[in-house]
């Protein structure tokens, strides 16, 4: 019995080990977790990578093209967009893991409450298909509104956004576990309900939650760029992506860089988060895994 217990964890271990080589070698996978590294340790050293202050002023160069002193030029009061870029990345990842985070705890609350408990189902279905049949942005728009911009209400709004495609997911996967023989055996030896929902069904879910957050984050991330480049995200003074767009329209074709690379980072960070996604829906979905 010693040794089937010492083997258990080795084996789970081993698994692990193996499904992250076997992702590791779909090259779309290891280019999109190459670049989202890149961004991510890029955010992280920000103060020690970027050349100059975000937030400096030097009017006297002002939209200087890229050089070797400023490497991707400078905006309209002379602030260095490099180093705008990569502080602009923190945000965006910020907001991206926040929303994910968020919705995540609202979206499989309510998904395992409305898959697990029929008189839930019901109600929780109705308001989950009533907020997915508004537009994502048009609903971000009137919930950033009526709360006000900020960073804080930026993450609230997106989480309700985001949180009915979690929980429809959720929910459906809920009602054909409750049914397995295993949740049944649970009930009769008089298991509690949150440890049922919580041990038995949840970690069975992991899966299409996992891939399903990926998702959602590269769409937190491309939402909150549209929010600022409407004026309804943080303060203008925070460097983003979407206020560095908003602000080079004025200049395309006098300084075209000024929204060249702040647009080029939203997609290569959006695009690697999506490749991502993909692999691991195709390693984690035994219907495609199958094909591989």
């Amino acid at each position: 019995m010693a040794d089937i217990a010492t083997d258990t964890p080795r084996q789970a271990q081993s698994e692990r080990s193996k499904f992250l080589r076997r992702l590791l070698k779909r090259k779309t996978v290891a280019a999109g977790l190459t670049v989202l590294a890149i961004f991510v340790l890029l955010a992280i050293l920000a103060p020690w990578i970027a050349p100059y202050s975000p937030s400096k002023l030097s009017i006297v160069n002002r939209l200087k093209p890229p050089s070797g002193i400023y490497w991707f030029g400078t905006d309209e009061f002379g602030r260095d967009i490099f180093s705008r870029t990569i502080y602009a990345g923190r945000l965006s990842l910020l907001v991206g893991a926040a929303v994910v985070a968020l919705s995540a705890a609202i979206g499989v609350t309510l998904g395992l409450l409305a898959g697990f408990f029929q008189r839930l189902d019901t109600p929780i279905a109705r308001l989950i298909d009533a907020m997915m049949a508004f537009p994502d942005i048009l609903l971000a728009i009137a919930l950033v509104a009526a709360l006000g911009p900020s960073l804080t209400t930026v993450i609230v709004a997106l989480s309700i956004v985001y949180a009915p495609r979690l929980a429809r997911i959720v929910r459906a996967s809920t009602l054909v576990i409750r049914e397995l023989p295993y949740v049944e055996a649970a009930k009769a030896l008089g298991i509690s309900t949150f440890h049922i929902m919580t041990r038995h069904v949840l970690r069975n879910l992991l899966s299409p939650i996992l891939v399903q957050g990926s998702f959602l984050f590269a769409s937190a991330m491309l939402a909150e760029a549209g929010l600022s480049f409407l004026g309804l995200g943080v303060s203008p003074e925070i460097p983003t992506w979407g206020t560095m767009i908003a602000a080079g329209r004025q200049y395309i074709g006098q300084a075209d860089w000024m929204t060249y690379f702040p647009g080029f980072a939203i997609i290569l960070s959006v695009l690697s988060l999506q490749m991502v996604g993909d692999g691991l829906r195709d390693m984690l979905d035994p219907r495609l895994r199958k094909d591989l």
